[in-house]
């Protein structure tokens, strides 16, 4: 019995003990999995975190695209012709940490592009910086050739690069940019000045489609009529430069401005030539006897002078040791009409000293002469005035000598001659008649402006302005030949001509100003004032651009017709 009862205690042990190291083995295996599941949890916690979290890319692939040049709006003309755009081009950067031979890496690159097989380029390369540039805007052909290369660390961004499909056809009126597409010049940098640069800025122009086009008031067909007739003359007179405006008279839009010579924005480096320079607003000249149409108008309109006054243009004027003379002397007493056409400086000095040194000024200074013009493009020249405004000072700037002025200072000053006496500020963007005169400021009379139309009308038919005649159109305006100052003297040998012109003058739309630099006489011509190369260009200029800008010819009798208007009895 004891015996049974031994084994059966150790058979109840050993079970017992089996059941222990089974539980223990049940706990182990439990443990384990758990283990496990926690561990897969954490994974999955994670990897549901960077699934939700936004994608992150690199340090230098952020700086790469940071430095990608912005975006820029479409330049249309008023007809929606483009001129400037944005294209699509690759920049090749680099990420020195990622190299892992730079001296490969450049024999590499120096057989698509010698220019990077350079010292500078090793440097760079060798260097610790997370991103540089190597070359900003490569050609196609470069990227595939350099991509199949297949260089670790080096790499390509797509960029905006700016591009004018007319070259140099408005090139000072549009400006250009750097290579970040930047505006630096024209209305390029205007654009940014006023608006653009702060969209960038907040990030609401990241691509061309967010931005709408921007509209100017150029007419690119007038544009190109205007430089190619300057070019004509410049090659026909072997001149050095050239200036071409057209202004609407009532709203102040600029339909075209050309200064010859000129630059192509494609190649920003022309701009950096001194002679390339925008003559037309950001260059000042005397421009001779131009000038007259703003002294007859000032005499006019002070009500001192009439239409039918004479003033003594017998003998010349002499005042401390200078003397005026008439370029083609009459020798006699002229009426204001006589005076204009005949352009005599004698008779202008003795209307300007009848008007009074002040009332000069005043005027001057009432068209807008005396400071610099108002309009978009940042290059605007401010006039040069005399030290000491003197009567003698009055007498030389009553025929444009001793005073300098911007081209388009003189067109827009004239342009409210013609237009009734309004003063309009012009615009290289579409402007209503309307919107024009909410801003415009009345500088003569009504009926002055009449007589200034009569007496451009007098002059193109029977004086310099004879050879600007286009048939149908009805061409008015004042010459100018003034000689150029050369180390403090002036030199007869060396003129800028001018023809300030205004059509049709039944009922003036346009101002048209042609300035020709230093013209020589043609072959088997002795004569190279403004009425013999100036006067011509604008009959060109009219005749092409008349029928683009919708004026209607007419062949009947000049001699038959009235000038239409109204003016006041002041």
């Amino acid at each position: 019995m004891t015996g049974r009862r031994d084994k059966a205690d150790k058979t109840r042990r050993a079970l017992n003990a089996g059941a222990m190291r089974e539980e223990r083995g049940r706990g182990r295996i439990v443990l384990a999995m758990s283990a496990f599941v926690i561990a897969y949890a954490v994974i999955a916690g994670r990897l549901v975190t960077l699934g939700l979290a936004e994608e992150r890319p690199n340090v230098a692939y952020q700086t790469a695209q940071e430095a990608v040049a912005a975006a820029r709006p479409d330049i249309v003309d008023r007809n929606g012709e483009i001129l400037a755009t944005d294209l699509s081009t690759a920049s090749l950067y680099a990420e020195p940490r990622r190299l892992l031979d730079v001296d490969e890496a450049i024999e590499s690159l120096g057989t698509v592009m010698p220019e990077l097989a350079t010292a500078t380029t090793r440097r760079r390369l060798a260097s610790d910086a997370g991103f540089v540039w190597l070359k900003r805007e490569i050609t196609e052909e470069q990227r595939d050739r350099i991509h199949v290369l297949g260089v670790p660390g080096i790499d390509f961004l797509t960029e905006n690069r700016r591009f004018y499909p007319g070259g140099a056809l408005a090139g000072h009126v549009l400006g250009l940019v750097d290579v970040d597409n930047v505006g630096i010049a024209g209305l390029e940098k205007y654009i940014d000045d006023n608006g653009l640069a702060a969209l960038h800025q907040a990030g609401l122009a990241r691509t061309g489609e967010d931005l709408a086009p921007v509209r100017l008031s150029l007419d690119i067909r007038v544009q190109h009529a205007v430089r190619d007739e300057l070019m004509r003359s410049l090659e026909r007179y072997q001149a050095i430069a050239g200036i071409g405006v057209i202004l609407d008279v009532h709203t102040g839009e600029v339909l075209a401005m050309s200064s010859l010579p000129d630059y192509d924005p494609n190649q920003p480096g022309q701009a950096l030539d001194k002679d390339r320079m925008n003559r037309a607003t950001g260059g000042v000249f005397e421009l001779g006897s131009v000038f007259k149409t703003f002294t007859t108008a000032m005499a006019l309109d002070s009500g001192k002078v009439k239409m039918t006054d004479s003033f003594d243009a017998r003998r010349p004027i002499r005042v401390g040791g200078y003397t005026i003379n008439d370029f083609h002397g009459t020798n006699r007493v002229l009426t204001v009409p006589e005076i204009f056409v005949h352009s005599s400086n004698i008779g202008t000095a003795h209307m300007a000293l009848s008007v009074g040194v002040d009332a000069q000024k005043e005027f001057l200074k009432r068209v807008g002469l005396l400071e610099p013009i108002k309009t978009e493009l940042p290059e605007v020249a401010s006039p040069i005035l005399p030290p000491r405004w003197s009567d003698l000072a009055a007498m030389t700037i009553s025929f444009g000598h001793g005073v300098s002025v911007s081209p388009m200072n003189a067109v827009v000053a004239t342009a409210a001659l013609m237009n009734g006496g309004n003063l309009i500020q012009p615009t290289f963007f579409p402007r209503t008649r309307s919107e024009a005169l909410a801003t415009a400021k009345s500088v003569i009379s009504p009926r002055t402006s009449m007589e200034m139309r009569e007496l451009f009308l007098k002059n193109g038919k029977e004086g310099s302005g004879r050879k600007a005649q286009v048939e149908g159109y009805r061409v008015g305006g004042k010459t100018g030949t003034a000689e150029k100052v050369v180390n403090g003297r002036y030199v007869g040998s060396k003129r800028l001509n001018s023809f300030l012109a205004s059509f049709p003058m039944d009922d003036p739309q346009y101002v048209v100003l042609v300035v020709i630099d230093e013209p020589q006489p043609e072959e088997g011509k002795y004569y190279a004032t403004a009425g013999w190369n100036a006067a011509p260009t604008v009959a060109n200029i009219v005749r092409r651009v008349a029928p683009m800008l919708g004026v209607q010819p007419k062949f009947e009798d000049p001699d038959a017709e009235t000038l239409v208007v109204s003016y006041d009895n002041r």
